[in-house]
This record gives structure tokens, C-alpha cells and sequence, in this order.
């Protein structure tokens, strides 16, 4: 038999082999005994040198363990004194119990041993490291270096006091930071670039100095860029494209866009000031990205009514100026296209559904009702959805409840649902955000939308529509649709109670025409004038009760004073249509002297609604956009829920007083 193949064998299986050559002896015994008597002599043998095997082999397997574990203690002794990174032992409550040679060479002292970690490095606090002590990881800054801190906790011991120690480990990431911070400053940002009013400046210039308005606009743009080493490229005759690298965008951020306030001073012949709007989009995955953020954020920016820069970073907004009343747009090309594509999508569709904000006012019904008129004249079917109403339109509906044309005209939200397709035309009037509409579940069951709308826009807009329609230069949405309505078609002729519907629009909106009022505006009065509006009918959908004008006289009367002339006040809990009550209380504190702004409040269900009025010099649109509202410079509102009238105030006060601490910066 081979000794070593023996040798190798695995004990139990020795042992196997031992008991079958025994019994094979044995049962020779029966047929030879000295060849028996051999192999019971060859058997002792075997056995001996078996068990001297296993001997031999356990003694050389505990030498061999033994050694091991003197190679990994040293092995592991090595490995802490001489590990390639920085390592320090804490005890539980952040002293120092051993470091390694790396470590010190950070900090540079002779003697770390028992020292406190936090006296060495404030930010590198023992309450942060216990947080997550599975996965001790934190970013430290420590004599201009970055350092990026790992670790773990380990048990040492049943000890009380010992019972855990914290290991760290510190990997130097100060060339990848700057890298980092190098790679981030040196990518490209697109900007677009627009001059708001470029048709009024040149329709209301002479001839001689539209060549020098145009060039200085174009050397105040190239001295302002000039310092970012950026490009800048006029490619139409009013917009320019703007490169530059993001490190530049915090020192424009710094001066406010100055640009905007130098455009505004030029004076070569100009009637009107020239303004600017500025979209810049940063941060996207390719240029691609970054321009189509661009665009998106100077559409923006021209929908919250130009003269201001707004940047976009991914989702996220911020907007810069935007303080100055909007400048009226004198020419009609733009109703007159919107016009003729919308009289087309009706054309094509089956039916139409108007459907304007929450808690529809004057402005939107007017609106609502004047389309309705446009569309039944192009022979299609059309139905306004109301279910919420302002208490400023009941008089109104009133008159519609007595003319039978409108008996199926108005709908509910149920009744909406029901008869929409994917072929009906749904147009959205007097808003432009998907929260704010009447029933936002009709937006996803069409994708022919239209968007016509005259507030400045907000971050949230209705996205993908067919057609849209924004103009914050407009007074209202009457305005606007009364223009639409004259170039649909020249022979449409609104009925009396229609005319009426949207004349009050107008006014309400403008404030009996005192407010954002231009030469458009008249022309659309005028209009409705003629189509048989008669404005003491009008004056008599205003008239309130003595009760209502009480409350409305007790309002003015609670109203305190902030920051100097902006007036506050609230509406009491037992008021009956409290929601028109503070607008008209808004309007009301505008009238006492020394008053520049005004916010009524009242609790409706479980929320506040804010009533905003300015007389131009404070942009209360800007105030109440913090609070989640919206609309212009002199009329805003805001709706802030599951609030108290208490902290609804103090939100106010606080959106104010920042309002003044920017404007002050600026």
C-alpha cells in the first residue's frame, strides 16, 4: 500500500479502511491461519503507524495555528502603525486612545494621547458621530484642506465604561473638492436675452433715432458681459443669446442684474423706457438641457410681465426685479393670431368647455360667457363650468337664470366629466395654474387646451396647451377676450346681458378704469358699449346691502399700520361673503391718505384668504407670491390653508417687511 496516499486519507475514512482489513483477517483465520497470523502482524503495523500519523499531524496543525495567529497579530499591528490613511481610536466620550503616525502628521503636535478630539476640530462632534454609528460619515474643513471622515464603533469589552470605541478614518479629498468646485465654475451657462418692448419703442420713434437707441442697447450689453469673458449674440432684431461660465452667475446675482436699470435709463429720442428680460437656465445634463431652460425661464419672465431675470435650475425658480409696472402693448397683432388659431381648434373640435378659476369672479365669467357667444357663432356647442362661485357674480347669474338659451349652459363638475372626450376643446380663462382651476381632473382628459389669461406668471403653469394666450399687459380677461371676440368674426353680435357680463370684468379689474388701464382698454369699453352695455345695469350689480357696507366701514375702521403706509386688517368670523367684503375693504383703505398698500384677511373653512391692493409704488403681487398667491402689481390675493388668522398675520408682516428689506438692497 502507498504510505503517503494512506497518509493523506481523512481520519474517519483511515478508520473504515482499518475495520474492513480486520474483518477480512478474521474471516481468513477459517482458511489459513499463518497466512492470518501475516496479516495480523501487517495489520498491528498499520494501526501503529496510523495512530503515530494522527499524533504527528494534530501536533503540526496546533504549530501551524499558533503561528498563524503571531502573523496576523503582527500583520495587524502593522497594518494600524503604518495604514495609508489617517486613524484615530476614540474612547466613548471623544479622547483620544490611539493614533497612527498619518494622523499625526495632520495635526502636528508631539503629544495627541488623551487629548479631546473636539479640541483639535470643533466640527468634529461625538453627537454627530453617534447618529448613525453603522455608518459614520461627515465632511470636515481643517487648515484649508477637505477632509471626508468614515468610520465605525466597535465593541471592546463588557466594561461599563469601555464597553465601545469609535475608530475614524480621514481621506483627503481636497484636490477632488476643487476639482469639483472647478468643474461646477467652468460649466456653461446659456442666457436668453429680449427687450420687452421693442415694437412700441420703434412705432413711437422717429425715424432718425431708432439707429442709436438700437446701438446703444447693444453697447450696454456688450460693456455688461464683458467682465464674464462670455458670448454674446444678437440673432433676431430684439433678442440676443448670452454664454457664459457659472462662476460669473453669483457676481451678477451680487449687482442684481444691473443691466436691467441701465437699459431703463436710456434716453436717445425714446418716448417710452426700453426694458429687458432675461431667462437663464443652468445646471441641465447637456446645453441642450440648459437652453430649453432658458426658454422656458424667459417665457416666465415675459408672462410675469417682463422688465426682470428669472433663473431656472431644474424645477427650481428664482426671480430677480419684476418691481415695475407693466408697460401696456399697444399693437393688436397678437389677438388677431390667437384669433384666427382658435377660431381653427374650435372648428376642429366636437364641443368646447370654458372653465375658469376656483371661486369664479367677474372676470372670469365675463370671460367664460364671452366665449361661449364666440363659439356658438362658429355653430359648435360650448358649456361653462361653474361650481364655486365669488359672491360678486350671484347678481349676475341671476339675470342668466332668466334667459332660457343659458338653462343647459352651466355645469357642474359631474356634469363636466360626463361629457368631456379627447376631442373636446377645453379652454382655461382668468388663471393659469392647474391648482387654481375649477376642477383640475379635466386637464388630464384632454390634450387640446387653451390658455388665455392676463395674471403674471407663477412658477406652476399649465403645461403642453395647444394654445396660449398670456398677456399681463392686459387690464382683465374681459379685455382680452372682448378683442378676440371682434377679430373671430366681423359680424358677431353679443346679446345685451353678454355685453354686461364683460363689461364688469373690465372694471372691476381696473378699478372703474383707474388701475392698468390703457388705450386698448377704452377700446374694448367701447365695444361693449356699443353692444348695448348699460352702465347704470352695471352700477346695480354692485349695490350691498347696509349690512354688507357696515362690516365692509367696521374693516376699514380695525385697520392697523406697518412698515408706514401699509394698512392690515381682518374681517370678523361672523360676516356674511366675507371673501367679497375684504376685496372691497382692500379698495376702501386705498382711499385714506398716506396709505400705499392694503391686506384685508378672513378665515374661510379651514384656511385664510388674503385680500392684496397697492396704488403701484409696492408690488403686492411680489408680498403675497411668498405666501403661495399670485396676481399683479396693484391687485393680488393669496389662500393659505389649515392656518389661524393669527399666523396668517404674521406670515404677512414678515412677506412685508422682506419685500422692503429687498427692494432697499436693490
Amino acid at each position: 500500500m502507498d504510505d503517503k496516499r494512506f497518509s493523506n486519507l481523512p481520519i474517519h475514512e483511515a478508520g473504515l479502511y482499518l475495520w474492513i482489513i480486520f474483518l477480512l483477517i478474521a474471516v481468513m483465520t477459517f482458511y489459513n491461519y499463518w497466512i492470518a497470523l501475516a496479516g495480523a502482524l501487517i495489520f498491528c503495523c498499520l494501526v501503529y503507524y496510523n495512530v503515530r500519523s494522527k499524533s504527528l499531524k494534530t501536533r503540526e496543525m496546533i504549530e501551524y495555528i499558533k503561528n498563524l495567529q503571531i502573523d496576523i497579530d503582527s500583520a495587524t499591528k502593522g497594518t494600524l502603525l503604518y495604514f495609508p490613511l489617517p486613524m484615530v481610536v476614540l474612547q466613548p466620550n471623544g479622547i483620544i486612545k490611539w493614533y497612527n503616525s498619518r494622523f499625526e502628521e495632520i495635526f502636528k503636535q508631539e503629544e495627541l494621547f488623551g487629548k479631546q478630539i473636539q479640541s483639535l476640530v470643533k466640527d468634529l462632534q461625538i453627537s454627530k458621530l453617534l447618529e448613525e454609528p453603522e455608518n459614520i460619515s461627515l465632511n470636515l474643513s481643517y487648515e484649508g484642506k477637505e477632509y471626508q471622515v468614515l468610520g465605525n464603533i466597535v465593541q471592546t469589552g463588557n466594561s461599563k465604561e469601555n464597553e465601545y470605541m469609535i475608530i475614524l478614518y480621514l481621506i483627503d479629498r481636497t484636490e477632488l473638492s476643487y476639482m469639483h468646485k472647478k468643474y461646477k465654475e467652468d460649466k456653461c451657462i446659456e442666457g436668453i436675452i429680449i427687450i420687452d418692448n421693442y415694437e412700441e419703442i420703434m412705432m413711437n420713434t422717429d425715424d432718425t433715432s431708432r439707429p442709436q437707441i438700437l446701438a446703444e442697447i447693444d453697447r450696454r450689453l456688450t460693456n455688461w458681459v464683458a467682465f464674464t469673458g462670455g458670448v454674446l449674440k444678437k440673432y433676431e432684431r430684439d433678442k440676443y443669446i448670452f454664454l457664459f461660465e457659472y462662476k460669473y452667475l453669483s457676481k451678477l446675482e451680487e449687482r442684481k442684474f444691473d443691466i436691467l436699470d441701465e437699459i431703463r435709463e436710456i434716453n436717445a429720442g425714446n418716448k417710452i423706457p426700453v426694458t429687458l428680460s432675461i431667462g437663464i437656465g443652468l445646471d441641465g445634463n447637456s446645453m441642450i438641457e440648459n437652453d430649453s431652460f432658458a426658454r422656458a425661464a424667459i417665457d416666465i419672465a415675459l408672462g410675469r410681465g417682463g422688465d426682470q431675470v428669472v433663473i431656472k435650475n431644474g424645477t427650481n425658480l428664482r426671480f430677480i426685479g419684476g418691481k415695475t409696472k407693466e408697460m401696456e402693448r399697444r399693437t393688436k397683432v397678437k389677438a388677431r393670431v390667437v384669433a384666427y388659431a382658435l377660431r381653427e381648434l374650435i372648428s376642429q373640435s366636437e364641443k368646447v368647455i370654458i372653465m375658469g378659476h376656483q371661486n369664479g369672479d367677474m372676470d372670469s365669467v365675463g370671460a367664460s360667457v364671452g366665449l361661449y357667444r364666440g363659439i356658438k357663432s362658429k355653430g359648435k356647442d360650448a358649456y361653462i363650468l361653474l361650481s364655486t362661485l365669488n359672491p360678486t357674480v350671484h347678481n349676475l347669474l341671476k339675470r342668466f337664470d332668466k334667459v332660457e338659451e343659458y338653462h343647459n349652459v352651466f355645469l357642474t363638475k359631474a356634469q363636466a366629466m360626463d361629457i368631456i372626450t379627447d376631442k373636446t376643446l377645453l379652454i382655461i380663462v382668468d388663471t393659469h395654474r392647474p391648482s387654481y382651476v375649477e376642477y383640475p381632473e379635466l386637464l388630464k382628459k384632454t390634450e387640446h387646451i387653451v390658455i388665455i389669461d392676463h395674471h403674471r406668471r407663477a412658477a406652476e403653469f399649465i403645461e403642453n396647451a395647444v394654445l396660449t394666450y398670456h398677456e399681463p399687459y392686459a387690464s382683465s380677461t374681459c379685455e382680452m377676450v372682448t378683442e378676440i371676440l371682434q377679430y373671430m368674426d366681423d359680424n358677431i353680435k353679443l346679446n345685451v346681458i353678454e355685453a354686461e357680463a364683460l363689461y364688469p370684468g373690465i372694471a372691476i379689474d381696473t378699478k372703474n378704469f383707474t388701475f392698468k388701464t390703457g388705450v386698448r382698454t377704452f377700446e374694448a369699453a367701447s365695444f361693449l358699449r356699443r353692444s348695448g352695455v348699460d352702465t347704470i345695469s352695471v352700477k346695480q350689480l354692485f349695490q350691498n346691502d347696509l349690512q354688507t357696507y357696515i362690516a365692509r366701514a367696521n374693516i376699514v375702521k380695525a385697520a392697523e399700520i406697518v412698515h408706514e403706509n401699509v394698512a392690515i386688517s381682518v374681517c370678523n368670523e361672523n360676516i356674511k361673503e366675507k371673501q367679497l367684503i375684504i376685496a372691497q375693504a382692500a379698495d376702501e383703505l386705498l382711499n385714506i391718505s398716506g396709505i400705499g398698500a392694503s391686506f384685508v384677511m378672513c378665515r374661510i373653512n379651514d384656511g385664510v384668504v388674503i385680500s392684496g391692493r397697492s396704488l403701484g409704488d409696492i408690488n403686492v403681487q411680489f408680498i403675497l407670491e411668498k405666501l403661495g398667491g399670485g396676481g399683479h402689481l396693484t391687485v393680488a390675493g393669496a389662500q393659505l390653508p389649515g392656518i389661524t388668522l393669527e399666523q396668517a398675520r404674521e406670515k404677512l408682516i414678515e412677506s412685508i417687511y422682506d419685500y422692503f428689506d429687498e427692494t432697499s438692497r436693490e
